[in-house]
């Protein structure tokens, strides 16, 4: 094959270069693939990214191969790919790439992007979610048919809330749940919001959902992380290809197809057709974005109720007002 191919993406073309290298050796997947997948589905991942900074996920020599997270735009970023500058915990500050077009992800693809990780903000409102990510995460013992059913109950508590959520395979043994919003509250209110959900599930079904930050408090339930709507915390973004032997992908799902849906029924060789066959099916998921006023409130009912305060950030964040003590409650109870 030539060194380099040639992608028309739009009114753009798209240099692609190496387009034989094998990125996925268990599959036999190439760059090319990757690029033609990523075309394929090129409506979709742009609605997933549009106008969000973004994090790329790199793997220049494949998936067996060393891979890093590019958090600031490439030197080399062509004109037309907007940017947005973002500010991390630390202060310290990025410009991100904005994708708002399929050339843009062709072009991430090219430098050996397989996964992206977009903030839950848009580039004119970055300290303004306007998504509540839910991430259902197997813990050790259970796995993707325990993550279904608390994503079932999770669906009953947003209907409560007056929230819709949007079901999305991680592309691994978890599930996503997208919940739009509308851009009024800070990074903290939504964090907050999210611990209310994740308690109250814990709640309703204490014997299989947890939102225990540490490890050794969670036991074989499903763990509602509720820090990935911390700042700088990203998921991978809807229709993004996973670092993993068999190209799995994050599915959008509708909620009826959830019962019967396998992380590996989704990857690079079989969402093609189906996207071909059923279009974005998160396609509306901006038209009617919900408010956090509930939920917000039950958050209050937990604290003034049953004293729940705050709980621990990621590491790498600064202390938190009101924030508990980051001790492992075995060690601090070995300090007593």
């Amino acid at each position: 094959m030539a060194d380099s191919v040639e992608l028309q993406a739009g009114e753009r073309t798209v240099r692609l270069s190496h387009p034989d290298k094998v990125y996925f050796p268990a599959r036999g997947f190439t760059k090319l693939d990757l690029a033609r997948y990523y075309l394929a589905v090129g409506d979709g991942i742009t609605r997933a990214l549009r106008d969000r900074p973004t994090t790329l996920q790199r793997f220049p020599d494949g998936v067996d191969g060393e891979s890093f997270f590019q958090k600031r735009a490439p030197k080399n970023l062509p004109s037309w790919i907007d940017t947005a500058r973002i500010s991390f915990p630390s202060g310290r500050h990025a410009d991100e790439i904005c994708p708002a077009e399929t050339a843009a992800v062709l072009w991430a693809a090219n430098l050996g992007t397989l996964t992206f990780h977009p903030w839950p903000v848009r580039r004119e409102r970055p300290d303004h979610p306007d998504e509540l990510r839910i991430d259902l995460d197997p813990q050790p013992g259970t796995d993707f048919a325990d993550a279904r059913a608390a994503a079932g109950q999770l669906r009953e508590l947003l209907d409560e809330l007056g929230l819709r959520g949007w079901p999305k395979t991680s592309g691994g043994r978890g599930l996503h749940i997208y919940v739009p919003i509308e851009p009024l509250w800070t990074f903290v209110d939504v964090r907050r919001a999210a611990i209310a959900i994740g308690r109250e599930l814990e709640r309703r079904a204490p014997d299989r959902i947890t939102i225990a930050w540490w490890k050794e408090e969670r036991g074989a339930r499903i763990f509602v992380d509720y820090n990935q709507m911390a700042r700088d915390r990203t998921i991978a973004a809807a229709y993004s290809v996973r670092p993993t032997p068999g190209a799995t992908v994050s599915a959008p799902l509708r909620w009826e197809e959830l019962a019967d849906a396998e992380p590996a029924d989704f990857d690079l060789a079989t969402m093609p057709e189906r996207y071909a066959r059923e279009g974005d099916v998160h396609a509306g998921m901006e038209d009617a974005p919900g408010r956090l006023e509930t939920v917000l409130e039950l958050a209050e009912r937990h604290r003034r109720d049953h004293g729940q305060e705050d709980m621990p950030y990621p590491p790498d964040h600064p202390k938190m007002r009101g924030e508990p003590k980051r001790v492992q409650p075995s060690r601090a109870r070995g300090s007593d």
